[in-house]
């Protein structure tokens, strides 16, 4: 059926206010099959005689996963502490946390025994998400779900709570860590150092320090390069060379990233020259360049628009045999798209597929925002396909920056393809987005064809 652009248009607006975040009822007598393509792996035939565990990993999105799990507690299936665990992680990862908790329930109502480690990626995904506090509600809950607490989960949860700048808490349970009896050892003084120098207290990360080793907490190479990173952060390279020789001096040993640290310092106090010195010094001290070291080169020569010059550090590290990673091509993606050379930056990715490298979601994000940057909305919508067939999603922001120009250029099929795509993740709008993407769409509409398609959705919304 071929729809009018006002039929279409309405179909648009009404996808945006409906959409609300939802999760598959875990009652195993309303959920139903969802339809599959002919050929897809997990096909009603075999289904049920391979692994649930398996069939959870190649499930497509967190609803196919939710019902792929109700269809075998209609066949008696029982899960375990794999099966759960399996589920969780994929619905984790596609930030659908109603359905975890859904979930978490089960697990809880049928008294399985977990294992500390799929709390500790709860507390990573749920921090990425900002849910501080549910992070911290599921440490405290822990033992419900007959897990034993170790500092392992305490140093996972700190982690989380100095990353989001939750800094009262994080001390109030780095003490508490003593209280419950845990040891703490170096990765908990080194999750305080790091978040007191990410703030610019460098007394502060001093006093934790010097706590380490009243306590006979040994400070690892992880605890200099924090120290080393803020010095040269902060543009003190000299005293930064020298907690080095210091740190060589106590029988630690300098690794990759303590170098890489160093350089960025170079760089930015403007020594590029003193960068590139510095790979040559630490093969002389005994240590390898690795792929970090050339990205940082990469990195600075991207800065400085030499964009060609960054690619062939990229052929250089091929030529020494080693494989470039998914940070190093997107430093290179990251510039072109900066630079307005979406398509380029697409010939990287290419180029990176037929090396064996997978490009991850930040390099489809750099993609299609430099492609719609560039206003070529229509490039933008491909990358998005292959992003999404990838298992990857743009942030609200993208969606919403896509819609506007499909918008714009007449594509209201493509608009409302972009919605629906939304639909399926549980994404929406919150009311802010909502008002901007208005605005954005009428702006510089001289002809007014936006703002008629605006002004019958608002007409439609109101009914």
């Amino acid at each position: 059926m071929i729809l009018s652009n006002s039929t279409k248009t309405h179909h648009l607006w009404r996808l945006t206010f409906s959409q609300q975040y939802r999760t598959l009822p875990f009652n195993k007598h309303e959920a139903e099959p969802r339809h599959r393509k002919k050929g897809h792996k997990t096909s009603s035939r075999n289904r049920y005689d391979a692994p649930f565990v398996n069939h959870v990993k190649e499930a497509r999105d967190p609803g196919e996963a939710l019902t792929l799990f109700h269809e075998y507690l209609q066949r008696g299936f029982k899960p375990d502490y794999p099966s759960y665990a399996a589920l969780l992680y994929k619905l984790a990862r596609c930030q659908d946390f109603g359905a975890v908790e859904e979930v978490l329930r089960n697990v809880e109502d049928n008294n399985v025994h977990c294992q500390e480690t799929i709390f500790i990626a709860l507390f990573h995904h749920y921090g990425k998400a900002q849910l501080v506090q549910k992070a911290v509600d599921l440490f405290n809950r822990m033992t419900r779900f007959n897990c034993v607490r170790t500092k392992q989960s305490l140093n996972g949860l700190l982690n989380v709570l100095v990353d989001n700048g939750w800094f009262l808490e994080a001390n109030e349970l780095f003490d508490r860590g003593y209280e419950m009896g845990f040891r703490l050892n170096s990765v908990a003084f080194n999750v305080m150092i790091k978040g007191w120098l990410e703030k610019g207290e460098w007394e502060q990360a001093n006093k934790v320090f010097e706590e380490m080793l009243e306590r006979r907490v040994e400070p690892s190479v992880v605890t200099y390069n924090s120290f080393i990173g803020y010095l040269c952060r902060n543009g003190e390279l000299d005293k930064a060379k020298d907690l080095l020789e210091d740190m060589i001096k106590k029988g630690k040993r300098p690794n990759a990233i303590t170098f890489a640290l160093l350089m960025e310092g170079s760089c930015l106090i403007g020594e590029h020259d003193e960068a590139k010195k510095m790979m040559f010094d630490m093969e002389y001290r005994g240590c390898k360049p690795t792929v970090v070291n050339f990205g940082v080169l990469m990195s600075d020569l991207g800065k400085r628009g030499k964009i060609e010059e960054a690619k062939s550090v990229l052929h250089e590290m091929k030529k020494r045999h080693m494989k470039p990673d998914v940070v190093a091509y997107n430093i290179l993606i990251n510039y072109l798209c900066k630079e307005s050379r979406a398509a380029d930056a697409y010939e990287v990715l290419f180029e990176m597929q037929v090396g064996g490298c997978e490009a991850n979601a930040a390099t489809y994000r750099m993609l299609v925002d430099g492609f719609c940057g560039a206003g070529d909305f229509e490039g933008g919508l491909k990358v998005l396909n292959a992003m999404l067939t990838s298992g990857h999603f743009p942030r609200v922001e993208t969606f919403r920056f896509m819609v506007v120009g499909l918008l714009k250029s007449g594509n209201l099929d493509g608009a409302c393809f972009v919605l629906e795509e939304m639909e399926k993740r549980q994404m929406t709008f919150c009311p802010e987005d909502w008002e901007a993407l208005v605005m954005e769409s009428c702006r510089g509409d001289e002809n007014g064809s936006v703002g008629e398609h605006v002004n019958e959705l608002v007409l439609t919304m109101e009914a």
